[in-house]
């Protein structure tokens, strides 16, 4: 989850929502890749979820890492609630996972080393303490209730919110990884098409990162449980937006939905505000229940676009977000598909070729379909192993055009879309066979 946004004046005309999101694009030579990952941390000897404080414990790991590497503090109140370092910073998720948004890097051999680093300096802190990472896409047998909750303002409110709004939110917030890369945009037109394929795209990222097929303690019928999680959370602020594939498609158009969408909160002062379920456009004219007579800052508008959440999400650039977290190779294959398929003006154009012609039917089938599936999905005719391959080969031509030899990093979705096996199938025959059904087994074949 985001950090609170400061700073920004009041929105004194709409129009200035536009210009905030049009304000992200930038010439080609100043495209970064911005890779986030999340992780679940755990006792190594009981395999508990890792708590918040202790001797063993998420505040006892920042303060570790900011202690020997130079991580600097971000604090709610007392808590540390995260860490920065040089553009890049660990968060936490709901239920503790450990979140590293990196900083913006001009190539994959730069997002590999980041993450090489980061876990080496979590290893160094973790081990000593009997504390261990796993890269899976759901926790394999964890329950709500043993989950612990993070000191966030934001997460109490939303806990409430979503056992209202939906049937599997609060799985989400506190029982889910992913990881997303963030990728710019040239111009309205270039997003445009870019949101267009990554939306299109996302069942096939989540076909070929499917990674969480356990859940509290079993085989849960699902390569990707948490693609299904997402599918039963909130239809306010999911989905895979029909409306950007319809004529007329652009910054404003996304404006409107996002206004739509119901608020959660409004931050002030180092304190989240409840403003669960009220209305963005009744803050613009100074109506909102929560702060009467107040109208909301541009950091207000860059707070709630992140309450929203599509299966590729605009910001002042683009988030892929249909992956499930995994293992090392994966979590750097991930940003090396996408960046092969958006950077290259020739593969961003075969890729739209390759799916300007399913309806809004056969995308939302597709999602289905790579949830429960993997790539043996298929709907509306079309099937996810076909179109993995393609894609995966056009990522490998994009950035083989780049001229970087960053093609090398898709070798793990390149095995994976030739065999047509995920890493959720390989988990599942690992269970049914050498483990006996342990799924305690999960925790060291995951470990990270």
């Amino acid at each position: 989850m985001s950090i609170p946004q400061e700073g920004g004046g009041p929105i004194e005309d709409p129009r200035q929502l536009v210009d905030f999101l049009a304000a992200g694009c930038k010439p080609r030579e100043r495209w970064r890749i911005g890779t986030e990952h999340e992780k679940f941390g755990f006792l190594s000897d009981s395999h508990a979820p890792l708590p918040y404080d202790g001797p063993r414990s998420i505040r006892a790991i920042f303060e570790g890492l900011a202690a020997r590497f130079g991580w600097t503090p971000v604090r709610e109140g007392a808590a540390i609630i995260g860490l920065t370092r040089a553009g890049a910073n660990i968060s936490l998720e709901p239920g503790g996972q450990f979140e590293l948004s990196g900083a913006p890097l001009t190539d994959i051999h730069a997002t590999r080393a980041e993450l090489e680093t980061h876990l080496s300096e979590v290893r160094a802190i973790a081990d000593p303490m009997g504390v261990g990472f796993m890269g899976i896409g759901a926790a394999p047998e964890w329950r709500h209730a043993e989950m612990p909750m993070m000191p966030k303002g934001r997460y109490r409110l939303m806990t409430d919110y979503m056992g209202r709004v939906g049937t599997h939110g609060t799985q989400m917030m506190y029982r889910t990884c992913t990881v997303q890369v963030n990728l710019d945009f040239a111009s309205e037109a270039d997003m445009v098409l870019k949101m267009r394929v990554a939306l299109a795209l996302q069942p096939v990222a989540t076909a070929l990162f499917a990674s969480s097929p356990f859940f509290e303690g079993r085989p849960n019928g699902h390569r990707s449980w948490r693609s299904r999680i997402w599918r039963s959370l909130d239809d306010a602020r999911t989905g895979m937006l029909p409306f950007a594939f319809e004529p007329g498609f652009g910054f404003e158009r996304y404006v409107d939905w996002v206004l739509d969408v119901p608020m959660y909160f409004v931050y002030r002062e180092g304190r989240y505000i409840n403003a669960l379920g009220q209305s963005f456009r009744d803050f613009l004219k100074g109506r909102l229940p929560a702060l009467p007579g107040e109208v909301p800052t541009l950091s207000d508008w860059a707070d709630h676009l992140t309450t929203v959440f599509p299966e590729a999400r605009l910001k002042r650039y683009i988030e892929m977000r249909g992956a499930d977290a995994g293992p090392m190779g994966n979590l750097v294959a991930l940003p090396a598909f996408w960046t092969g398929i958006m950077y290259d003006d020739a593969a961003l154009a075969a890729a739209w070729d390759l799916v300007r012609g399913w309806d809004g039917a056969t995308r939302e089938g597709l999602r289905v379909a790579a949830s429960e599936a993997g790539l043996a999905g298929e709907a509306g005719g079309v099937r996810l192993r076909e179109v993995a391959l393609r894609a995966v080969a056009l990522a490998r031509a994009g950035l083989e055009a780049r001229g970087l030899g960053e093609e090398a990093h898709l070798a793990p979705i390149e095995a994976i879309a030739a065999s047509g096996r995920t890493r959720a199938d390989d988990l599942l025959a690992a269970h049914a066979g050498e483990w006996g059904g342990d799924l305690g087994r999960v925790y060291e074949a995951c470990r990270l």
